[in-house]
């Protein structure tokens, strides 16, 4: 099935509300305020019922240029519009800006509805027409049909219903494509029910029982239950407007201009790279860094236009432009956007957003002009390779999916593209998607990076993982990293110990000659010491090392097992630690416990000797403390 929405535009008081009344028999002003002041001021929703059966909802849109803002919060997702113009008024300032406005967001269907043709006669009403057919010329609604009506008396509506289902029918089906997206138009607590939201879905099938997120604020929420056109269903599909109640979260945590999505399906940002164009009716140049009021879905952000190849943008003209945008928001490629003048309110401009998450930008930079002329106007591998090249990090389907803007089955179709063609590397399975040239790069800085550590310190097994990862590849998630060092170490030059990694080619057991030579001076101070080794400084300090160097030649006997550190001042060497053990061994065998006294004679040493190397048997638990004695720890 598929689901429409209409939306109407038009100058103040031009009748749309009443129009919708007429066609559908619901009142859309619902605030006492725009009931007094006979104008709309909120978004207003009804339904309509077409000859052949579908059900198309309506949003009734403000038309006094106060209340723009509010226009434009529900006019983006509509797949139809009804451009009201009044019989006895004509064409109006707003009914310009409007119109601007639906140009801006690429909404070429529509009627043109001629309104209150029972104000005016046939002479005066032949001049309107003639007026309107004329501010079409030249504009995505030339040639749209003209239906003469009155909201009051009724006179046309059957003709604008026929319109409207002829209209229509030629819609394709958007159900279903892309991640769940709902901007937020509007938000309320119903009692004994909690938090509803309201939209038009942008994208996705939204289900009842669905986890979701209110971004860009993060929220989790679920889905308990959902309506479209005051009607219960079990799921909403893409272009429908849907009455969605949340469960879990508080309705004044949630404003217009939020939007609902799918978890993790898209990433806050506050910078758009877009394509930006000038409405000819802008009264003045647009300079680098204007701050503007950017309307993006159902929000209004306040933005900055980063100009990317000119100082001023004139009037009918189009450029490439990063928005700085002033709070977090959230968008998808290809997304329609109006922006409107700081100060005073006037819609000036908009675009299409080129890319969702992009990085900052200098300007006048070819390259990043190039970039974004593929991001635009690219094939879908040229986009896809464009954002894999551009990746600090391996990559999901769903990374490139969010980052291109594409639907999933054109990125797949794409990845398998570039794979066969040996652009595209796949890792963990095809779990993780990486451009060619990139792996190269990091495999060979991963080369260039170990060398260099082995080359400074020679007595180490290897780099250690984390440091790796934290000084060379700082935009890789832990995760990601270790899968990548994963299918590294297949190709045979990587070896990977449980800390640390290493070129296979490195051994610590065949370091340099000059060190070979320092670590067998250590090794025999603490040989001939026997069982009243020096301090850990003092062997040092015999052997003629200074801290850093003595450091490295004690940690390598350490790692190697020549050596074995009982506290943090005394280490003994492996072997007399072993014939410590042995004779300690035999000794409560025999005796079932001995003192630290006994362990002194025992080993021909002191207590000072005596007393680290039985903590540290303790801790091993090779013996076990009872009152002062030891006795062998069971096992």
């Amino acid at each position: 099935m598929r689901y429409l929405v209409i939306g109407t535009a038009g100058h103040v008081d031009h009748g749309k509300t009443a129009l919708i009344k007429a066609l559908t028999g619901i009142d859309t002003d619902r605030l006492r305020e725009e009931k007094e002041r006979g104008i709309s001021i909120e978004l207003g929703f009804a339904y309509l019922d077409l000859p052949d059966g579908r059900r198309a909802g309506i949003i009734d849109v403000p038309g006094h240029e106060k209340f723009v803002k509010n226009m434009l919060a529900g006019i983006g997702g509509i797949d139809l519009v009804l451009l009201v113009i009044a019989a006895d008024e004509g064409v109006m300032p707003q009914t310009r800006e409007h119109f601007d406005i639906l140009q801006l967001l690429g909404i070429e269907r529509g009627i043109v509805v001629l309104n209150k043709i029972d104000l005016v006669d046939a002479d005066w009403l032949d001049l309107v027409e003639d007026d309107v057919y004329e501010f079409l010329s030249g504009t995505v609604l030339e040639g749209a049909p003209v239906v003469k009506v009155s909201a009051v008396t009724g006179a046309g509506t059957a003709e604008l219903l026929a319109e409207i289902a002829a209209r229509t029918a030629e819609i394709p089906d958007r159900q279903g494509r892309g991640a769940v997206r709902l901007p937020i138009d509007r938000v309320f607590s119903v009692v004994g029910f909690g938090t509803v939201v309201t939209g038009t879905l942008a994208s996705g099938i939204l289900k009842t029982g669905d986890a979701v997120e209110i971004m860009p604020k993060k929220l989790p929420a679920r889905v308990r239950s959902l309506q479209t056109h005051k009607q219960k269903v079990p799921q909403a599909g893409s272009g429908q407007r849907v009455a969605v109640n949340l469960a879990g979260l508080d309705a004044h945590a949630v404003d217009r201009g939020d939007v609902l999505t799918a978890v993790g399906a898209f990433r806050p940002t506050r910078r758009l790279d877009a394509r930006l164009y000038l409405l000819e009716g802008a009264r003045k140049d647009l300079k680098n860094r204007a701050r503007i009021r950017l309307h993006l879905g159902a929000a209004e952000i306040m933005s900055r236009v980063l100009l990317l190849d000119r100082d001023e943008l004139a009037p009918g003209e189009e450029c490439y432009v990063q928005l700085l945008l002033e709070a977090e928001s959230i968008a998808d490629r290809g997304d329609r956007f109006v922006i409107r003048s700081y100060s005073p309110m006037r819609t000036i401009g908009g675009g299409w957003v080129i890319d969702p998450t992009p990085p900052r930008h200098k300007r006048f930079q070819a390259e990043t002009l190039k970039r974004l002329t593929t991001m635009e106007k690219g094939t879908p591998g040229e986009v896809v390779e464009l954002v894999l090249r551009a990746a600090v990090e391996p990559l999901t389907a769903g990374d490139l999916v969010t980052g291109t803007g594409l639907d999933a089955a054109t990125v797949t179709a794409a990845c398998a593209e570039l794979a066969a063609a040996g652009v595209l590397r796949q890792l963990r399975g095809g779990e993780y998607l990486v451009h060619a040239d990139n792996y190269t790069k990091w495999k060979a800085s991963i080369q260039k990076s170990l060398a260099d550590y082995h080359r400074r310190y020679p007595l180490r097994e290897g780099f250690p993982k984390e440091e790796l990862r934290s000084r060379v590849f700082p935009g890789f998630s832990t995760g990601k990293f270790h899968d990548l060092l994963q299918v590294l170490s297949v190709e045979g030059w990587l070896t990977l110990n449980p800390q640390s990694l290493a070129l296979t080619e490195f051994s610590t057991a065949d370091p340099p000659e000059k060190m070979q030579r320092r670590l067998e001076k250590l090794e025999r101070i603490y040989r001939e010491a026997h069982m009243q080794p020096p301090t850990v400084a003092q062997a040092l300090e015999q052997a003629g090392l200074g801290e850093a160097e003595g450091q490295e030649c004690l940690h390598c006997l350490l790692r190697r097992g020549t050596l074995v550190r009982v506290d943090e001042e005394f280490c003994f060497q492996a072997a007399t630690v072993e014939e410590a053990r042995r004779r300690i061994r035999e000794f409560l065998v025999e005796r079932g416990e001995l003192s630290i006294g006994e362990v002194r004679d025992l080993l021909k040493s002191s207590r000072k000797y005596a007393l680290p190397l039985l903590e540290y048997f303790d801790r091993i638990r090779f013996t076990k403390r009872v009152g002062d004695m030891r006795v062998l720890a069971k096992k």
